[in-house]
């Protein structure tokens, strides 16, 4: 274990056991006052963390769009909520919603890629750059936001990023229309040439931040055994805390509780999944709960618990994958997500889907909230973050990628939240991450198909 007790705690401190490295959260300790770096936590680099769900919108639909499904009516900061966003109320402060964007690097360029909208989409998402055609793998698409801000400002943490997914992945061989499955799979992409794997198993997400050294037969030992990681540092917890401030010590036993309620759970869906009992999900990972609210959850912790710490500053997240026929019992919408996208305009199915683009949105305060309960600096999680939710797509109806939904939840970078703004028809969605990025203190001249910055 790497520490001073007493007197000073280095922020990158870590306990360590046999295949274990967790990294600690901010403690006062930490930032000695009357020093440079209590100035320093008191303002912490900002995090990132990008969002897809797929499909699209309601409300970029001409029936949607009449009736407000996802864009407020009004613009500025005395909107009125829309249906699709009003789960987000409690969050106003922070929230700022963008509307008329279009992503036209998603669109066909050529007759060869008529129909294959599906297969360009997440691959443009957070690129905004057009991929090349291709089944093999030459790809070649252009480097994603979260990757621009995590070779920036991700380089002196231990992870420079994290890519987690709730549905299966397969990111080899090619898929449909002319495109290799890697398009689909993945939103994060180091450079034009290089797409990031993500994780869908939360067991993996887990081991992938607390894991270190050890070989895999001593971590599946462990699991098998239903130790945790914590055993094998309960030594070095309590000599630390014994150089801790009262304050220190509580906050340290949360984080500690926060992480075994976290193993907790993984090993009880494992167990579950192992006890010969039917699953929904057969094909799934060990580590994979059915219920998607379950899996969602999961992830969203493990993202908060890397951002308290700094383990990472960046996450990329992809919720769904385009054409899954998932069905969410809990939204009240029995028609599965791509036939639900599908609905033909007509205005019955055109609100079914809005009311399933509502639950999808409903599923985020889970993680606003981990964000903003969290201290960090001089305020929270979410007041030194900026989350980006959004898709690809507009009208899933008819594979276009105008009107797109998004939002941005967080005061990272100075953005000031409670706000609504209108763009001009075909402004690039490409100029709302232009203008994260320059928040966020990455100085590029542009990115994608941009065409300037937007007034956050």
């Amino acid at each position: 274990m790497q520490y001073i007790t007493k007197k000073h705690i280095s922020r990158r401190a870590v306990l360590r056991g046999m295949g274990v490295s967790l990294a600690l959260p901010l403690l006062d300790s930490m930032v000695p006052a009357q020093t440079p770096l209590s100035k320093t936590a008191a303002s912490p680099k900002p995090r990132l963390a990008c969002i897809e769900m797929v499909h699209g919108a309601a409300g970029s639909t001409g029936e949607g769009t009449n009736k407000h499904y996802w864009a407020p009516e009004k613009e500025g900061r005395d909107f009125e909520w829309s249906q699709s966003l009003e789960p987000l109320a409690p969050y106003r402060d922070y929230i700022t919603i963008v509307s008329d964007t279009d992503l036209h690097p998603a669109t066909a360029w050529a007759a060869a890629e008529e129909g294959a909208d599906h297969f360009r989409s997440s691959a443009v998402y957070l690129t905004a750059a057009h991929p090349k055609m291709t089944e093999g793998s030459d790809y070649y698409v252009g480097t994603s936001l979260d990757q621009l801000y995590a070779q920036r400002f991700g380089q002196d943490t231990p992870l420079p990023s994290i890519q987690l997914c709730i549905e299966m992945v397969d990111a080899s061989g090619a898929c449909d229309y002319g495109y290799a499955c890697v398009y689909a799979d993945t939103i994060s992409w180091a450079s034009p040439t290089q797409p990031l794997p993500m994780t869908l198993d939360p067991r993996m997400a887990f081991e992938n931040l607390f894991g270190e050294g050890g070989t895999p037969e001593e971590r599946l030992a462990r699991q098998k055994v239903n130790r945790s990681i914590l055993d094998s540092i309960a030594h070095d917890v309590a000599r630390l805390q014994k150089g801790l401030g009262a304050s220190d010590r509580k906050r340290l036993n949360q984080y500690l509780e926060d992480v075994r309620e976290i193993e907790r759970r993984i090993q009880r869906i494992e167990k579950y999944n192992a006890s010969g009992e039917t699953r929904q999900l057969p094909a799934a990972p060990l580590g994979v709960p059915d219920s998607y609210e379950e899996h969602l959850r999961l992830m969203f912790d493990l993202q908060a618990l890397a951002f308290m710490t700094d383990t990472t500053r960046v996450s990329a997240f992809k919720m769904s994958r385009d054409v899954s026929g998932r069905v969410w019992p809990e939204s009240g919408v029995k028609t599965p997500f791509h036939p639900c996208s599908h609905h033909g305009e007509a205005p019955a199915r055109v609100a079914e889907f809005a009311k399933l683009n509502r639950y999808h949105v409903s599923l985020i305060p889970y993680f606003l909230e981990k964000l903003k309960s969290t201290p960090d600096g001089d305020g929270n999680l979410l007041d030194h973050s900026l989350v980006l939710y959004g898709s690809p797509m507009g009208d899933g109806n008819v594979h276009n990628h105008k009107r797109v939904p998004i939002f941005v939840a967080g005061h990272g970078g100075g953005v000031k939240g409670n706000l609504h703004i209108r763009c001009a028809d075909s402004t690039p969605m490409a100029n709302v991450y232009l203008t994260m990025l320059h928040k966020l203190g990455v100085n590029v001249e542009s990115f994608g198909d941009s065409t300037g910055e937007v007034a956050m």
